[in-house]
C-alpha cells in the first residue's frame, strides 16, 4: 500500500519518557478520527538524535522536522498539516525550513553529520524486520553466506580500517582474524552492550531503534571464525533496548535469518540475551566474559585474549554495539567505500553522546577528524546563556579534558591521546565557567572507586587515597604537596592495575592537573573555589547598598543566620551559615554575594 504522508515519532528513550507513545497513539485515534488510516502510515522509529528538541514528530514528503511535540498537538498536525496541507509553524524547529523543498539535514545540529552507525535510526520502525530488509538489510549476511569466503570478509575488514569503538581502537580484522585460525569445535561471538559511562547512551539508542544491525553483524561473525553461539550482556537498566533486541531475534528466526540452516545455507547459528547488574566493571572484556559465566565479574589478566581463549576457555570475538553496527555496511558497500570516510589511522565515523552545557544536546555521529570545535560549536551550537567556554571531557571515566587552545584537535584515536584525554566509548561532556574543575574529577573518581571490583590493591587502594586528597582539596584542607601526592598515586595505578578501570581512573586527576593547576592551587592556598560549587569554600554575604531590608532571605534561612531589621541592611553570620544558598535563590534585588 502507498501513503500520502509518513508520520516518524521518536520512540527513543529520552523521547518515550516525555509522552512518545502517548503522541503515537493520539496520532493514530486523530487519523482514525478524520478516515486516514489508509492515506497516513505512523512508525514509531528509534531515536534521531536530536535529544535536546525531544519529542520529535517528522513528516514526509515535507521532510518536516517539529519537535518538543505535545500529545494535545496530535489534533492540530493532522487537521493542519494532513488535511489541511499547512505546516504548523509553531511546532517547527526551524521557521526558515517550511519552504517545500527544503530538508532536515539543512538543520545545522545535522549539516556536519555523516549517519553509518545511526543510518536507520529515527528512519525505520526497529520493531519491522521488514523495514529493516527495505534498507538493505541482512544484504550482508547473504552476501557472506553464500559469495563471500571467511578469508574474504577478513579481508574488507582489513581494507575498511575499521578499529573498535569501545576505546581501546583495535583493529576489528586483526580480532576476527586470530579466532579464527585457532583450531577449536566450540567458538563464540559477544556483544559487548554494557555501556556504564556516565552520560552515554550510544548503545542503548543503536541497540533501540537499529537492533538487526547488531544481529546480522553478529551473525556474520560467527560464518567468518566458525562459531555456532552469540551472546548480547546488555545492562537490565536498559528495559527498551532489551525489548527490541527479543523482538528483532523472533522475528529473525521467523525469517530464517537466525537460528538453524539459515538462509538455507546449512549454517546454524543464534543468540541469546544475558542481563548485566549494572557495574562498570563489566564494561571491561574479561570481566563481562565471567559476567556471562555466572561468575563474579571481575577482571582476569591477558594475555591469553579472549580471541584465543575467552567464554569457557574457547575463542571468542568480543566487540561492542557500534563497532558491530558498522559491519554490515562495510560487507555490503565494500571496504574501500568505509576507508574514504576519516583519517589514515582512523577510519569510518564516531557517535557522541553531547551532553552537558551545551545548546545543542543528543547523539552526534561524524566523520573521523572532524573537529571539537565544529562538535561542540557548529552541531552542539555553543554554551548557553551567553557562558565561557571551559573544557570538554571525552573518554568518561577513562578519559580527560581539552581546553580552548585545543579545541581545534581532530576527533581520532591519536590526537586526542595526544590532547590528554581519549576517545573511550563516546561520552562528551561540556563543562563553562560554572563548573568546578576539582569537583568534577571528584565526581569521576567517586565513580570509578565506587565501580572498582576490588580486586588488585593498587586500583582499590589508589582510587580511594586519591579520592580522600581530593575531599581534602574541596573542604579547604588541602596542601601543596597533595597535588605531588596525587601524581605519584596515579602513576602506581597506571602501571599497577590488572584492568583498563584502574589503569585509566587516575587520567581525569592527571589531566584537570595539567591543564587547571591554578584552580586546585586556588581551593589550596586561597581557600577559594573559582566556580562556587565547593561549598566549604563559599563564602555569603549582603551589599549593604543593595540591600532593601525586605528580611524575605532572614524568614526563608533555615538556620536563622540572617538578622537585621525591617527596611534596614542585613547580615549573614558566617558562623552560623551552612551555605545552602537559599538565601541567593531568594533574594530579588542582587544583594546576596557569593564568594
Amino acid at each position: 500500500m502507498t501513503f500520502k504522508h509518513y508520520i516518524l515519532v521518536c520512540g527513543g528513550t529520552a523521547c518515550e519518557s516525555s509522552k512518545a507513545d502517548a503522541i503515537y497513539q493520539k496520532l493514530i485515534e486523530e487519523c482514525e478520527a478524520n478516515g486516514l488510516a489508509n492515506d497516513v502510515q505512523i512508525v514509531k522509529t528509534g531515536c534521531f538524535g536530536f535529544c535536546e528538541q525531544g519529542p520529535i514528530v517528522k513528516i514526509l514528503p515535507e521532510d518536516s522536522f517539529y519537535v518538543k511535540v505535545e500529545p494535545s498537538d496530535a489534533k492540530e498536525l493532522i487537521a493542519e498539516h494532513i488535511i489541511k496541507g499547512r505546516q504548523v509553524q509553531r511546532l517547527l524547529y526551524d521557521k526558515t525550513l517550511s519552504q517545500k523543498h527544503a530538508k532536515v539535514e539543512d538543520i545545522q545540529f545535522y549539516q556536519k553529520q555523516f549517519r553509518v552507525v545511526l543510518r536507520n535510526c529515527g528512519t525505520i520502525d526497529p520493531e519491522n524486520i521488514d523495514e529493516y530488509i527495505a534498507r538493505d538489510g541482512y544484504h550482508a549476511l547473504e552476501r557472506a553466506l553464500f559469495e563471500l569466503t571467511s578469508d574474504d570478509i577478513i579481508n574488507e575488514l582489513k581494507t575498511a580500517g575499521l578499529r573498535g569503538r569501545g576505546g581501546a581502537g583495535f583493529p576489528t580484522w586483526m580480532k576476527w582474524n586470530f579466532s579464527k585460525n585457532v583450531e577449536n569445535d566450540v567458538k563464540y561471538v559477544v556483544c559487548n552492550a554494557d555501556e556504564g559511562d556516565p552520560g552515554a547512551y550510544m548503545d542503548r539508542s543503536t541497540l533501540e531503534g537499529d537492533p538487526h544491525s547488531v544481529l546480522e553483524a553478529m551473525t556474520i561473525c560467527g560464518k567468518t571464525i566458525g562459531a555456532k553461539k552469540g551472546y548480547i550482556y546488555i545492562r537490565a537498566e536498559y528495559p527498551l533496548a532489551i525489548k527490541r533486541l527479543e523482538i528483532a531475534m523472533a522475528q529473525a528466526r521467523e525469517y530464517g535469518l537466525l537460528g538453524e540452516n539459515i538462509l538455507g545455507s546449512g549454517y546454524d547459528f543464534d543468540i541469546e540475551i544475558r542481563l548485566g547488574a549494572g557495574a562498570f566493571v563489566c564494561g571491561e572484556e574479561t570481566a563481562l566474559l565471567r559476567s556471562i559465566e555466572g561468575k563474579r565479574g571481575m577482571p582476569t589478566p591477558r594475555p591469553p585474549f579472549p580471541a584465543v581463549k575467552g567464554l569457557w576457555d574457547r575463542p571468542t570475538v568480543i566487540n561492542n554495539v557500534e563497532t558491530w553496527a558498522n559491519i554490515p555496511v562495510i560487507i555490503s558497500k565494500g571496504g574501500n567505500w568505509f576507508n574514504r570516510i576519516g583519517t589514515s589511522d582512523s577510519k569510518g565515523t564516531k557517535v557522541f553522546a553531547l551532553t552537558g552545557k551545551i545548546r545543542n544536546s543528543g547523539l552526534v555521529e561524524v566523520p573521523m577528524g572532524t573537529t571539537l570545535r565544529e562538535i561542540v560549536y557548529d552541531i552542539g551550537g555553543g554554551i548557553p546563556n551567553d557562558k565561557k567556554f571551559k573544557a570538554v571531557q571525552t573518554g568518561g571515566p577513562s578519559g580527560g579534558v581539552i581546553t580552548e587552545k585545543d579545541l581545534d584537535t581532530p576527533i581520532d584515536f591519536g590526537s586526542l591521546i595526544k590532547a590528554g584525554s581519549m576517545m573511550g566509548s563516546g561520552g562528551m561532556i561540556v563543562m563553562d565557567e560554572d563548573d568546578c574543575i576539582v569537583d568534577v574529577s571528584k565526581f569521576y573518581l567517586d565513580f570509578t572507586v565506587e565501580e572498582s571490583c576490588g580486586k588488585c590493591a593498587p586500583c582499590r587502594i589508589g582510587g580511594r587515597s586519591l579520592l580522600n586528597i581530593l575531599d581534602k582539596i574541596t573542604l579547604g584542607n588541602g596542601t601543596v604537596e597533595d597535588l605531588d601526592t596525587l601524581k605519584k598515586i596515579g602513576e602506581a595505578m597506571r602501571k599497577g592495575s590488572l584492568c583498563a578501570l584502574g589503569q585509566t581512573a587516575p587520567n581525569p586527576v592527571a589531566s584537570t592537573l595539567t591543564h587547571f593547576r591554578d584552580e586546585y592551587l586556588a581551593h589550596i592556598v586561597d581557600k577559594k573555589c573559582p566556580s562556587g560549587k565547593c561549598k566549604s569554600l563559599v563564602t555569603y554575604s549582603i551589599d549593604p547598598e543593595k540591600c532593601t531590608g525586605c528580611t524575605l532571605c532572614a524568614r526563608k534561612c533555615p538556620v536563622h543566620a540572617i538578622t537585621g531589621e525591617r527596611r534596614e541592611p542585613h547580615v549573614i553570620d558566617p558562623s552560623v551559615c551552612i551555605k545552602c544558598g537559599v538565601c541567593s535563590d531568594v533574594c530579588r534585588f542582587g544583594a546576596v554575594m557569593v564568594s
